[in-house]
Protein backbone atom coordinates (compact mmCIF):
# COMPACT_ATOMS: atom_id res chain seq x y z
CA UNK A 1 0.00 0.00 0.00
CA UNK A 2 0.95 3.44 -0.87
CA UNK A 3 3.46 5.48 0.73
CA UNK A 4 5.44 2.36 1.24
CA UNK A 5 4.74 0.54 -1.82
CA UNK A 6 5.75 2.68 -4.88
CA UNK A 7 6.19 0.51 -8.02
CA UNK A 8 8.02 3.50 -10.14
CA UNK A 9 10.84 2.58 -7.19
CA UNK A 10 11.62 -0.31 -10.08
CA UNK A 11 10.75 1.60 -13.20
CA UNK A 12 14.35 2.51 -13.84
CA UNK A 13 16.26 -0.58 -12.88
CA UNK A 14 16.02 -2.91 -16.53
CA UNK A 15 16.89 -6.26 -14.41
CA UNK A 16 13.41 -6.28 -13.42
CA UNK A 17 12.48 -6.35 -16.94
CA UNK A 18 10.33 -9.16 -17.51
CA UNK A 19 10.49 -9.78 -21.41
CA UNK A 20 13.45 -9.79 -23.09
CA UNK A 21 13.76 -9.94 -27.26
CA UNK A 22 16.78 -12.15 -28.34
CA UNK A 23 18.23 -12.64 -31.24
CA UNK A 24 18.34 -16.15 -30.47
CA UNK A 25 14.37 -16.18 -30.45
CA UNK A 26 14.25 -14.95 -34.42
CA UNK A 27 13.71 -16.78 -37.68
CA UNK A 28 14.43 -14.43 -40.86
CA UNK A 29 12.81 -15.13 -43.79
CA UNK A 30 14.26 -15.09 -47.19
CA UNK A 31 13.00 -15.37 -50.99
CA UNK A 32 15.20 -17.01 -53.17
CA UNK A 33 14.20 -16.16 -56.93
CA UNK A 34 15.28 -18.29 -59.43
CA UNK A 35 14.79 -15.84 -62.34
CA UNK A 36 17.90 -14.13 -60.64
CA UNK A 37 21.12 -14.75 -62.09
CA UNK A 38 24.46 -14.13 -60.03
CA UNK A 39 24.41 -11.79 -57.30
CA UNK A 40 21.37 -10.17 -58.16
CA UNK A 41 18.67 -9.06 -55.78
CA UNK A 42 15.43 -7.87 -56.48
CA UNK A 43 13.60 -5.25 -54.13
CA UNK A 44 9.88 -6.09 -52.93
CA UNK A 45 7.59 -2.66 -53.42
CA UNK A 46 5.40 -3.76 -51.21
CA UNK A 47 7.74 -4.93 -48.24
CA UNK A 48 10.29 -1.64 -48.10
CA UNK A 49 13.73 -2.79 -47.68
CA UNK A 50 13.15 -6.27 -48.51
CA UNK A 51 14.40 -8.59 -51.48
CA UNK A 52 14.19 -11.32 -53.32
CA UNK A 53 17.56 -13.19 -53.98
CA UNK A 54 19.55 -15.45 -56.47
CA UNK A 55 21.05 -18.44 -55.36
CA UNK A 56 24.46 -16.77 -54.95
CA UNK A 57 22.86 -13.10 -53.41
CA UNK A 58 21.21 -15.47 -51.43
CA UNK A 59 24.43 -16.42 -49.48
CA UNK A 60 25.06 -13.26 -49.10
CA UNK A 61 21.39 -12.26 -47.19
CA UNK A 62 22.43 -15.34 -44.82
CA UNK A 63 25.78 -14.28 -43.97
CA UNK A 64 25.12 -10.64 -43.28
CA UNK A 65 22.46 -12.01 -40.77
CA UNK A 66 24.77 -14.73 -39.36
CA UNK A 67 27.09 -11.77 -38.90
CA UNK A 68 24.76 -10.29 -36.62
CA UNK A 69 23.86 -13.11 -34.32
CA UNK A 70 21.01 -14.84 -36.40
CA UNK A 71 21.29 -18.59 -37.12
CA UNK A 72 17.90 -19.53 -38.11
CA UNK A 73 16.18 -19.11 -41.72
CA UNK A 74 12.60 -19.35 -43.65
CA UNK A 75 13.42 -20.14 -46.96
CA UNK A 76 10.87 -19.48 -49.66
CA UNK A 77 11.22 -20.41 -53.31
CA UNK A 78 10.27 -18.29 -56.76
CA UNK A 79 10.25 -20.78 -59.32
CA UNK A 80 11.59 -20.36 -63.27
CA UNK A 81 8.27 -22.49 -63.97
CA UNK A 82 4.80 -23.33 -62.19
CA UNK A 83 2.10 -26.31 -63.30
CA UNK A 84 -1.16 -27.01 -61.98
CA UNK A 85 0.41 -29.52 -59.92
CA UNK A 86 3.24 -27.68 -58.20
CA UNK A 87 6.06 -30.05 -59.51
CA UNK A 88 8.95 -27.45 -58.93
CA UNK A 89 8.06 -27.60 -54.95
CA UNK A 90 9.23 -31.48 -54.67
CA UNK A 91 11.94 -31.49 -57.70
CA UNK A 92 15.25 -32.44 -56.35
CA UNK A 93 17.01 -29.55 -58.37
CA UNK A 94 14.36 -27.22 -57.52
CA UNK A 95 14.92 -23.49 -56.04
CA UNK A 96 14.34 -24.09 -52.55
CA UNK A 97 16.37 -27.64 -52.45
CA UNK A 98 19.28 -25.86 -54.26
CA UNK A 99 19.37 -23.10 -51.79
CA UNK A 100 19.13 -25.45 -49.14
CA UNK A 101 22.41 -27.20 -49.99
CA UNK A 102 24.25 -24.19 -50.92
CA UNK A 103 23.62 -22.88 -47.51
CA UNK A 104 24.51 -26.03 -45.68
CA UNK A 105 27.77 -26.20 -47.45
CA UNK A 106 28.51 -22.69 -46.81
CA UNK A 107 27.67 -22.36 -43.06
CA UNK A 108 28.21 -24.14 -40.22
CA UNK A 109 25.88 -24.51 -37.33
CA UNK A 110 22.30 -22.62 -39.14
CA UNK A 111 18.92 -24.05 -38.93
CA UNK A 112 17.26 -23.90 -42.44
CA UNK A 113 13.67 -24.66 -42.26
CA UNK A 114 11.93 -24.50 -45.61
CA UNK A 115 7.91 -23.46 -46.55
CA UNK A 116 5.99 -26.01 -47.74
CA UNK A 117 3.21 -25.18 -49.34
CA UNK A 118 2.14 -25.09 -53.06
CA UNK A 119 1.15 -22.00 -54.09
CA UNK A 120 4.27 -20.38 -55.40
CA UNK A 121 4.51 -22.88 -57.73
CA UNK A 122 1.33 -23.70 -59.49
CA UNK A 123 -0.13 -21.81 -61.78
CA UNK A 124 -3.53 -21.46 -59.81
CA UNK A 125 -1.61 -19.98 -56.69
CA UNK A 126 -3.66 -22.16 -53.98
CA UNK A 127 -2.42 -24.03 -51.54
CA UNK A 128 -3.39 -27.23 -52.49
CA UNK A 129 -4.78 -29.30 -55.98
CA UNK A 130 -7.27 -28.26 -57.72
CA UNK A 131 -10.16 -29.74 -59.56
CA UNK A 132 -11.69 -28.88 -62.49
CA UNK A 133 -14.48 -26.49 -60.66
CA UNK A 134 -11.96 -24.84 -58.50
CA UNK A 135 -12.63 -26.85 -55.67
CA UNK A 136 -9.55 -27.61 -53.43
CA UNK A 137 -8.64 -30.75 -52.89
CA UNK A 138 -7.56 -32.11 -50.02
CA UNK A 139 -6.73 -35.33 -49.24
CA UNK A 140 -5.27 -35.63 -52.58
CA UNK A 141 -3.10 -32.41 -51.70
CA UNK A 142 -1.39 -34.40 -49.02
CA UNK A 143 0.40 -37.09 -50.92
CA UNK A 144 1.80 -33.92 -52.74
CA UNK A 145 3.28 -32.42 -49.16
CA UNK A 146 4.50 -35.81 -48.17
CA UNK A 147 6.80 -35.81 -51.69
CA UNK A 148 7.50 -32.17 -51.14
CA UNK A 149 8.69 -32.58 -47.37
CA UNK A 150 10.79 -35.68 -48.08
CA UNK A 151 12.47 -33.71 -51.16
CA UNK A 152 13.26 -30.58 -48.79
CA UNK A 153 14.47 -32.62 -45.84
CA UNK A 154 16.89 -34.79 -48.40
CA UNK A 155 18.46 -31.29 -49.22
CA UNK A 156 19.11 -30.97 -45.66
CA UNK A 157 16.61 -29.16 -44.47
CA UNK A 158 16.36 -28.83 -40.63
CA UNK A 159 12.60 -28.57 -40.23
CA UNK A 160 9.52 -28.24 -42.66
CA UNK A 161 6.91 -25.61 -42.35
CA UNK A 162 3.77 -26.82 -43.92
CA UNK A 163 1.66 -23.75 -44.68
CA UNK A 164 -1.19 -24.48 -46.39
CA UNK A 165 -4.14 -25.37 -43.93
CA UNK A 166 -4.65 -29.04 -45.35
CA UNK A 167 -6.47 -31.26 -42.77
CA UNK A 168 -4.14 -34.12 -41.75
CA UNK A 169 -1.22 -32.25 -43.31
CA UNK A 170 1.52 -32.81 -40.16
CA UNK A 171 0.33 -36.57 -40.15
CA UNK A 172 0.97 -36.98 -44.00
CA UNK A 173 4.16 -35.11 -43.50
CA UNK A 174 5.53 -36.76 -40.50
CA UNK A 175 4.90 -40.57 -42.29
CA UNK A 176 6.40 -39.56 -45.54
CA UNK A 177 9.45 -38.31 -43.59
CA UNK A 178 9.53 -41.37 -41.69
CA UNK A 179 9.22 -43.39 -44.05
CA UNK A 180 12.26 -42.34 -45.99
CA UNK A 181 14.08 -42.47 -42.71
CA UNK A 182 14.08 -38.78 -42.50
CA UNK A 183 12.87 -38.98 -38.65
CA UNK A 184 15.72 -36.42 -37.54
CA UNK A 185 13.73 -33.86 -39.24
CA UNK A 186 11.11 -31.70 -37.47
CA UNK A 187 7.85 -30.04 -38.46
CA UNK A 188 6.55 -26.80 -37.97
CA UNK A 189 3.30 -26.21 -38.52
CA UNK A 190 1.57 -23.23 -39.32
CA UNK A 191 -1.45 -25.05 -37.42
CA UNK A 192 -3.55 -21.67 -36.80
CA UNK A 193 -3.33 -19.76 -40.28
CA UNK A 194 -5.92 -17.04 -40.29
CA UNK A 195 -7.89 -15.66 -43.31
CA UNK A 196 -6.26 -12.51 -43.31
CA UNK A 197 -5.73 -9.11 -45.06
CA UNK A 198 -2.30 -9.08 -43.61
CA UNK A 199 -0.59 -11.29 -46.24
CA UNK A 200 -1.13 -8.82 -49.51
CA UNK A 201 2.54 -7.90 -49.75
CA UNK A 202 3.54 -11.38 -49.04
CA UNK A 203 2.02 -12.24 -52.37
CA UNK A 204 3.90 -9.47 -54.29
CA UNK A 205 7.24 -10.96 -52.78
CA UNK A 206 6.66 -15.01 -53.75
CA UNK A 207 3.97 -14.54 -56.50
CA UNK A 208 1.76 -16.59 -54.67
CA UNK A 209 -1.78 -14.78 -55.48
CA UNK A 210 -4.39 -16.95 -56.50
CA UNK A 211 -5.96 -16.25 -60.23
CA UNK A 212 -9.25 -17.17 -58.87
CA UNK A 213 -11.14 -16.95 -55.83
CA UNK A 214 -9.67 -16.75 -52.15
CA UNK A 215 -8.59 -18.66 -49.40
CA UNK A 216 -10.89 -18.49 -47.26
CA UNK A 217 -12.03 -22.33 -47.96
CA UNK A 218 -8.67 -23.77 -46.02
CA UNK A 219 -7.24 -20.53 -43.72
CA UNK A 220 -9.31 -19.91 -40.88
CA UNK A 221 -12.32 -16.91 -39.92
CA UNK A 222 -10.35 -14.42 -38.26
CA UNK A 223 -13.31 -14.48 -35.61
CA UNK A 224 -12.81 -17.78 -34.53
CA UNK A 225 -10.74 -18.01 -31.40
CA UNK A 226 -11.81 -21.80 -29.95
CA UNK A 227 -11.25 -23.17 -33.24
CA UNK A 228 -7.45 -22.09 -33.97
CA UNK A 229 -6.91 -24.13 -30.24
CA UNK A 230 -8.42 -27.44 -31.88
CA UNK A 231 -6.02 -26.91 -35.23
CA UNK A 232 -3.24 -26.63 -32.92
CA UNK A 233 -4.11 -29.49 -30.97
CA UNK A 234 -4.36 -31.51 -33.71
CA UNK A 235 -1.11 -30.78 -35.24
CA UNK A 236 -0.34 -31.87 -32.00
CA UNK A 237 -1.41 -35.27 -31.85
CA UNK A 238 -0.58 -35.81 -35.44
CA UNK A 239 3.10 -35.15 -34.77
CA UNK A 240 4.17 -31.51 -34.87
CA UNK A 241 7.36 -30.50 -33.10
CA UNK A 242 6.19 -26.65 -32.69
CA UNK A 243 3.35 -25.23 -33.55
CA UNK A 244 2.66 -21.80 -35.21
CA UNK A 245 -0.04 -18.83 -35.57
CA UNK A 246 0.20 -16.57 -38.11
CA UNK A 247 -0.24 -13.91 -38.19
CA UNK A 248 1.10 -12.31 -34.82
CA UNK A 249 -0.07 -9.17 -34.00
CA UNK A 250 -3.46 -9.24 -34.29
CA UNK A 251 -3.53 -12.44 -32.53
CA UNK A 252 -2.17 -12.36 -30.02
CA UNK A 253 -4.82 -13.51 -27.95
CA UNK A 254 -4.42 -16.84 -30.14
CA UNK A 255 -0.83 -17.12 -28.94
CA UNK A 256 -1.47 -16.58 -25.07
CA UNK A 257 -4.47 -19.13 -25.44
CA UNK A 258 -2.09 -21.28 -27.10
CA UNK A 259 0.80 -20.88 -24.23
CA UNK A 260 -1.85 -21.07 -21.50
CA UNK A 261 -3.18 -24.67 -22.64
CA UNK A 262 -0.13 -26.36 -24.81
CA UNK A 263 3.22 -27.03 -23.49
CA UNK A 264 5.21 -27.61 -27.21
CA UNK A 265 7.53 -24.48 -29.00
CA UNK A 266 5.20 -21.93 -29.80
CA UNK A 267 6.08 -19.65 -33.32
CA UNK A 268 4.68 -16.27 -33.64
CA UNK A 269 4.74 -14.92 -37.61
CA UNK A 270 4.82 -11.45 -37.56
CA UNK A 271 4.03 -11.23 -41.18
CA UNK A 272 4.43 -8.75 -44.31
CA UNK A 273 1.49 -6.65 -43.72
CA UNK A 274 2.76 -6.18 -40.51
CA UNK A 275 6.03 -4.61 -41.22
CA UNK A 276 4.88 -2.96 -44.22
CA UNK A 277 2.54 -0.82 -41.66
CA UNK A 278 5.82 -0.41 -39.50
CA UNK A 279 7.85 0.95 -42.28
CA UNK A 280 5.44 3.09 -44.39
CA UNK A 281 4.87 4.87 -40.86
CA UNK A 282 8.00 5.18 -40.27
CA UNK A 283 9.05 6.37 -43.89
CA UNK A 284 6.10 8.85 -43.22
CA UNK A 285 7.30 9.87 -40.34
CA UNK A 286 4.60 8.90 -38.24
CA UNK A 287 6.37 6.55 -35.96
CA UNK A 288 10.05 5.98 -34.82
CA UNK A 289 10.52 2.90 -36.54
CA UNK A 290 13.29 1.16 -33.98
CA UNK A 291 10.63 1.51 -30.82
CA UNK A 292 7.46 0.21 -32.88
CA UNK A 293 9.89 -2.99 -33.87
CA UNK A 294 10.88 -3.41 -30.82
CA UNK A 295 7.43 -2.77 -28.98
CA UNK A 296 5.65 -5.65 -31.62
CA UNK A 297 8.21 -8.24 -30.91
CA UNK A 298 8.01 -7.67 -27.32
CA UNK A 299 4.50 -7.97 -27.11
CA UNK A 300 4.83 -11.41 -29.51
CA UNK A 301 6.88 -12.70 -26.87
CA UNK A 302 5.40 -11.46 -23.91
CA UNK A 303 2.30 -13.50 -25.34
CA UNK A 304 4.05 -16.60 -25.13
CA UNK A 305 5.73 -17.02 -28.33
CA UNK A 306 9.17 -18.78 -28.04
CA UNK A 307 10.20 -18.21 -31.75
CA UNK A 308 9.15 -15.21 -33.55
CA UNK A 309 9.63 -15.39 -37.66
CA UNK A 310 9.97 -11.68 -38.71
CA UNK A 311 11.37 -9.59 -41.31
CA UNK A 312 12.92 -7.00 -38.73
CA UNK A 313 14.93 -9.63 -37.38
CA UNK A 314 18.44 -8.22 -39.13
CA UNK A 315 16.92 -4.94 -37.33
CA UNK A 316 16.47 -6.29 -33.93
CA UNK A 317 20.07 -7.41 -34.02
CA UNK A 318 21.01 -4.03 -35.01
CA UNK A 319 19.21 -2.15 -32.41
CA UNK A 320 20.35 -4.42 -29.25
CA UNK A 321 24.00 -3.88 -30.48
CA UNK A 322 22.79 0.11 -30.09
CA UNK A 323 22.18 -0.11 -26.72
Amino acid sequence: MFPRVRLRRLRRLKIVRETRISVKDLILPVFVDETLEGRDKKKIEAMPGQFRFSLDSVVDEVSSAIDRGISSFLLFGIPLKKDDVGSEAFNSEGIVQRAVRRLKDEFDDIIVITDLCLCEYTTHGHCGLIDDRGEILNDETLDVLGKIAVSQAHAGADIVAPSGMMDGMVSAIRNALDDAGLKNTAIMSYSAKFHSSLYAPFREAAESAPVMGDRSTYQMDFANAREALREIQLDIEEGADIVMVKPALFYLDIISAARARFDVPIAAYNVSGEYSMIMTASERGFIDKNAAIIETLTAIKRAGADIIISYFAKDVADIIEMR
